[in-house]
């Protein structure tokens, strides 16, 4: 039964983004794509955005250790810079795994508290998502016309969809929500295990909690801007390897980056399908040729994924040649 979940939990999201692939590329011409990359593509551009997608994830990697640091679990800089590159590699097979893999490296490596960590990584998804609101609501004041038509030619109606859904609706799925988590409190209380879960629970909200204490909040700051910054610019800077996309500008990649940030909440490898579908999308909306929009978004994300791919496998050699860290 475990064995059967866990391929559906691999199978899934493989066949989900797979179905959209499909259907956005069905019936296209491969021999074009291919001439896109080999004759039309400015390459440099591209070797010129990997740097910032690598430190992207350094950045990650050094805010972790800070986000450590308050409940007393030490790291070695390397390590949590290594987990993060396998993290992001593992999420690739099974989506929102790397969570667990970079605490699991942590755990291996250093000796560090697995629900610790997780707390920590907690917190920093919930300060990163933070963030992506902020830059949501400054990016739909600015690209307000943009958005609405993309809501009218998809047809998505926030308000309706709102409307759908009564007071009552709200207020049934809220006590059935309180509900369930009551009746998850008294079952717990009558598991043996009832103590090692309150525990393990414990100790991951000391990792939430851990921020507060960060030694060096600047720093801290720095890294998180700095993350999205790198992210951005690894994606921005491909606009320019194309020319239907090299003069849409600043405004244009800062959309289209925010709906690829969300899409990629839809649970496939490395946002696959739903990435694509979103940015071609707006790319659409920005006057992009539909084959061309095509193009890009399978070329771009089919590179930077092929760079997930590298640093992962230069993380897992990198640990192997890793001592473990031996508690005196």
């Amino acid at each position: 039964m475990k064995t059967g979940n866990v391929i559906l939990k691999i199978l899934m999201p493989l066949v989900l983004g797979g179905a959209i692939l499909y259907w956005m590329y069905r019936g296209e011409n491969w021999q074009q794509i291919r001439h896109v990359m080999t004759d039309e593509m400015d390459w440099t551009w591209m070797l010129l955005s990997f740097p910032f997608g690598i430190l992207a994830q350094m950045f990650r990697g050094w805010r972790w250790g800070q986000s450590l640091e308050p409940i007393g679990e030490h790291p070695r800089t390397s390590v949590s810079i290594h987990s993060i590159f396998l993290s992001y590699a593992a999420s690739l097979l099974i989506p929102r795994v790397g969570e667990f893999t970079r605490c699991g490296v942590l755990k291996r490596y250093d000796g560090i508290s697995f629900p610790k960590a997780l707390g920590t990584v907690v917190t920093e998804r919930a300060i990163d998502s933070l963030l992506v609101l902020g830059i949501t609501a400054v990016v739909l004041l600015l690209e307000m016309s943009t958005f609405g038509m993309f809501f009218r030619k998809t047809g998505t109606n926030l308000h309706t969809i709102l409307h759908n859904f009564s007071w009552a609706g709200y207020l049934v799925v809220a006590i059935c929500a309180i509900a369930i988590l009551i009746l998850l409190h008294f079952l717990l209380r009558k598991l043996s295990i009832y103590n090692k879960v309150k525990a393990t629970f414990s100790n991951i909200w000391q990792g939430v909690v851990s921020l507060r204490n960060v030694r060096n909040i600047p720093l801290f700051i720095f890294f998180t801007v700095a993350i999205w910054m790198s992210y951005f610019l690894h994606y921005y800077l491909t606009f320019f390897c194309f020319d239907f996309t090299a003069d849409l500008g600043i405004g244009c990649a800062l959309v289209t980056f925010i709906v690829g940030s969300i899409a990629v909440i839809v649970p496939t490898p490395n946002g696959a399908g739903p990435w694509h579908f979103a940015v071609k999308t707006m790319l659409i909306l920005y006057g992009v040729a539909d084959e061309h929009a095509l193009y890009f978004v399978l070329i771009v994300h089919t590179v930077q994924t092929m760079l997930v791919i590298a640093l992962g496998i230069y993380a897992w050699l990198a640990l192997n040649f890793t001592k473990v860290k031996t508690n005196p």
